[in-house]
């Protein structure tokens, strides 16, 4: 019997072969503590005893949801982080970089086949490049600061196949969320879902990550993509025999398979509030919006920046409307500058704010009141995550974002 894509990945990392439901004991490659949880992984470090970082080379900080700091509390965050990071060697430090989840493969950390573990459940996103990676709490972080390894359990795969060409209108983002709308919002639990088919070897690295991003809101444990030529130069990395490899086999066994044709994708919405209440933007388009939001680790990357610039050059956002939009990295940030992309936003009445997450966790700028609607581009739409309880949160692609920044209403590029 063959082995599925996650099986080789865990098999790898400890030397003998795997299937779904085996417990193993794995060596971590890299960890990434968020500042939403330094505080609490460091106490619970201390308060088991440990006197130092098993390596400060595989631990990576980064600070990206409380910036800039909308709160008192918001610096202790930081200083716990800084001062972890000196008395312990950590000197791989993101301060003002951009978002975790686009910074661990973007700045070159997380590679093909290795094994992530984040203090976010959007650690998924590392999927995209064919590592295996998925969000523990600050508890399981501790013990990986001082241990190196964590336990799991060998996940059952789903895989998803897509063959095809999509549509002009159709993005990744759209993709992902009717995937999810079929899965259920529970539908992957503590599953591996694997894309494949020749739809998925056309999509751009930045798409990829959109899917993996998304992966956890149909409850998965991972989100893996088999990683190719495309993966390698975006890793800056060699296309070995090894990585080529890191596939699963013709006979492997999957716990399900799902088949699409991507020429029957649809724009689709995930409407107030969950993930998986998905409807086609036809069906929802004329809803009056009061804002939109472009960015996070979902859709806050230089294609989707670029995607938005191309349907707002030359206009103007509907006049009582605000457009957020927040680029996922410094980066990211400063291609969309030179290439003339944010220029085009800026003067379509965008607000453009540092990289960071913003607006997703409902912290830094542009949280709703009670009654308005906004279309967002990130993953979650749970009651209350961008203000009161009674804002509507519609989940989008880039595309739908942008043409309904345009007109005030929920329009289908």
């Amino acid at each position: 019997m063959g082995q599925t894509l996650v099986e080789k990945i865990i098999g790898n990392n400890v030397n003998k072969t795997v299937k779904p439901g085996d417990i193993v004991t794995v060596d971590v490659d890299w960890c990434m503590v968020d500042d939403i949880m330094v505080p609490f992984a460091v106490s619970k470090f201390e308060e088991m005893g440990f006197d130092k970082v098993f390596d400060p080379d595989k631990l990576v900080l980064i600070y990206d949801h409380f910036l800039p700091a909308t709160q008192v509390d918001d610096s202790r965050h930081f200083r716990v982080g800084d001062e972890f990071a000196k008395k312990y060697g950590v000197k791989n430090v993101h301060r003002t970089e951009g978002i975790c989840h686009q910074l661990m493969t973007e700045a070159g950390y997380v590679k093909p086949g290795q094994i992530a573990f984040g203090t976010d459940s959007h650690t998924v996103t590392y999927g995209c490049v064919g590592a295996f990676a998925t969000g523990i709490g600050y508890t399981e972080m501790a013990g990986i600061l001082g241990t190196g390894q964590l336990w799991l359990k060998v996940p059952e795969t789903i895989k998803v196949v897509i063959n095809g060409k999509l549509p002009g209108n159709v993005s990744s983002k759209d993709v992902i969320l009717r995937i999810i709308g079929d899965l259920t919002s529970s539908g992957a639990t503590y599953a591996s879902l694997e894309f494949s088919g020749d739809t998925i070897d056309d999509m751009s690295i930045a798409s990829r990550m959109t899917m993996s991003n998304m992966a956890v809101e149909a409850g998965a444990k991972c989100g893996l993509f088999a990683p190719d030529e495309k993966t390698c130069q975006y890793c800056n990395i060699e296309y070995t025999d090894d990585i080529k490899n890191l596939r699963s086999d013709e006979d492997a066994e999957f716990a399900r398979v799902m088949t699409y044709r991507a020429e029957n994708f649809v724009p689709v919405l995930a409407c107030p509030s969950l993930v998986d209440n998905i409807h086609p933007v036809s069906e929802m388009a004329g809803k009056k919006v009061d804002q939109v939001f472009l960015g996070s680790c979902t859709n806050g990357r230089l294609e989707d920046l670029q995607t938005a610039a191309k349907i707002l050059k030359g206009k103007h956002v509907k006049e009582y409307l605000k457009f957020i939009v927040t680029p996922a990295s410094r980066k990211i940030y400063r291609q969309a500058l030179a290439d003339g992309t944010l220029e085009i936003l800026s003067d379509a009445g965008a607000i453009i704010t540092t990289p960071g997450c913003g607006l997703c966790c409902g912290r830094a700028g542009g949280i709703l009141s009670d009654g308005e609607v906004v279309v967002a581009t990130n993953n979650r739409n749970f009651l209350g995550r961008m203000g009161t309880s009674k804002v509507e949160i519609y989940l989008a692609s880039p595309a739908t974002a942008a043409a309904t920044a345009l007109t005030g209403f929920i329009t289908e590029a």
